[in-house]
């Protein structure tokens, strides 16, 4: 019989966040939710607070925590621009400060510790797809910089702990997700469409729509973590998560506004600065080490996130 396992979550209030504590719950492990509510939500993990093997914690990981776990998955930061751009030195201090901590923590208990990384440390990518050995094309004083180059500094530190501390350690690049228990006010692609669309209000598209982005629904990035974590300790990564099949933009709110009946038009304004132009996870390695595919498609992840939106609106 397997050992039940102790698992601090950090940011486990969040949309991502409280899909994990739930699979983890259901395959019977003991979660330590931890959050600071900036963008987590109670709301999310209201039918897991009276569980047995659940355990709530308000706590900001830009400070130290002593407890002891066997398993650390770090998600908390900020993801949208709204939030993260809101007080970009304490999103950098998330990313940076959270990574330290955190890593300090696993060295201290020996837990395995999973780092919540991006695609955003590909900026405006010059590669398409991005496979896990491109660099990246970052700009390091623009506004997404607090989070991109923190998310970046974050998975140096979790290099350099692997190598002088043999911390170990798990990275996974996560590209677009979506589902439901997304934020209404999230100010991202889906969230904002899918509101907009609601309320027939007009879908507003940031330069000409032909961007491209792809989707990857929140069931399918679970089963990735999970498998992620589980591979032998000589699998570190970074390993792209995501759903390679790509769309524009104007497609999704097509899209969005066709599942939702809406009467909204669309209305087109000036591209956000070093909004990237095209975004798509090459998932080869993913595939290889774990025999992962994302497997929802788009029209069945929108149709429960349109669902949970709308009953939410």
């Amino acid at each position: 019989m397997t050992a039940r396992k102790t698992i601090l979550i950090t940011g486990g209030a969040g949309f991502i966040g409280s899909h994990l504590c739930r699979r983890l719950i259901e395959e019977k492990n003991s979660v330590i939710c931890l959050d600071n509510y900036f963008t987590g939500r109670k709301d999310n993990i209201n039918e897991l607070i009276k569980h047995p093997n659940f355990e709530l914690m308000r706590h900001d990981v830009t400070f130290p925590l002593y407890v002891e776990v066997d398993e650390i998955y770090n998600l908390a930061c900020p993801a949208s621009p709204i939030h993260y751009q809101y007080d970009p030195v304490q999103t950098t201090k998330t990313s940076v400060h959270g990574a330290i901590n955190m890593l300090g923590l696993a060295k201290r208990t020996g837990a395995k510790i999973f780092q919540a990384s991006t695609s955003e440390i590909y900026g405006d990518p010059t590669v398409h797809p991005q496979t896990e050995d491109y660099k990246g094309n970052v700009n390091p004083i623009g506004p997404r910089a607090c989070y991109d180059e923190g998310k970046r500094c974050a998975e140096t530190l979790f290099f350099d702990y692997y190598r002088q501390h043999h911390v170990n350690i798990r990275v996974a690049r996560i590209f677009n997700t979506y589902g439901p228990r997304m934020r209404l006010d999230d100010g991202r692609v889906i969230s904002n469409f899918i509101v907009q669309a609601l309320r027939s209000e007009p879908i507003t598209i940031y330069g000409a729509g032909t961007q491209t982005r792809s989707f990857c629904f929140i069931d399918d990035l679970i089963d990735a973590f999970i498998s992620l974590m589980g591979t032998s300790d000589d699998i570190t990564g970074p390993m792209n998560l995501g759903n390679p099949e790509e769309f524009t933009i104007k497609q999704l709110a097509e899209t969005i506004i066709e599942m939702t009946g809406s009467q909204s038009e669309l209305v087109y304004s000036e591209m956000p600065e070093d909004d990237p132009l095209q975004r798509c996870p090459d998932i080869n390695l993913a595939n290889r080490i774990l025999d992962w595919n994302p497997t929802t498609k788009l029209k069945d992840g929108l149709e429960k996130t349109v669902s949970y939106f709308a009953n939410n609106i």
